[in-house]
């Protein structure tokens, strides 16, 4: 009969296996699912990458070198600022981050660096952007002034007839970089007049008031 083998011996039947059960991940890969559940990113056996903001004046940026960092977890650091970082770059700090599992590594520390505005300075990219002002003769007649930067100061050549408003560019004077081209100075003219004359200036605007046929109105 069914059941038994020609030996007179009966046949155990085997049991169905079961299917393991799979779970659809959409794609996710492990570290993935781990981000979502701690709230950062994991490395295979590693720790926690975490990030940190910090804010470094434009002179850090110019110049560069070693500065001691306080993080918002208490934590103090002394970090080497690359010559020419950029606003919004990170930093990398290998094993600085969160402490790894089961006795593995540390995970890495992202710094995202952050330019404190300057009362005299701005920058947009790696262009420096500083206001330049001027007598009003020297705008007329033209010359050649100092403007101060970040790493020393900037000759600034003044055409002749330069107007309010006018920018004058200035190459290589601007952030710099690690390799490549820095950026420009832009040099932003603001043409002030005094708040008092002397007697011998006052004499002098007038004469000129009369003998120039000169009408900024018109001429605009």
């Amino acid at each position: 009969s069914s059941g038994r083998s020609s030996g007179g011996t009966r046949r155990r039947r085997a049991a169905p296996r079961r299917r393991a059960s799979t779970v659809d991940l959409g794609g996710d890969d492990i570290d993935d699912i781990l981000e979502g559940l701690f709230g950062s990113r994991f490395g295979a056996v590693g720790g926690a990458e975490q990030e940190a903001e910090i804010e470094i004046p434009i002179e850090a940026a110019y110049r560069g070198g070693k500065r001691r960092i306080q993080l918002s977890n208490g934590r103090s650091l002394e970090v080497t600022i690359p010559r020419g970082v950029r606003n919004g770059q990170r930093i990398r700090l290998a094993g600085q981050g969160g402490e790894g599992f089961g006795g593995g590594p540390a995970g890495d520390l992202y710094l995202i660096v952050r330019i404190a505005p300057h009362p005299h300075w701005r920058l947009e990219g790696r262009d420096l952007y500083a206001d330049l002002p001027l007598a009003p003769w020297e705008a007329a007649l033209g010359t050649t002034v100092a403007v101060s930067v970040p790493d020393g100061d900037a000759k600034v050549l003044v055409p002749p007839g330069t107007s309010s408003g006018q920018r004058i560019r200035v190459p290589g004077r601007g952030l710099p970089r690690r390799s490549g081209a820095p950026g420009d100075l832009i040099a932003e003219v603001r043409i002030v007049v005094p708040s008092t004359l002397t007697d011998e200036e006052r004499r002098l605007f007038e004469q000129l008031s009369r003998v120039s046929h000169f009408d900024p109105r018109r001429e605009s």
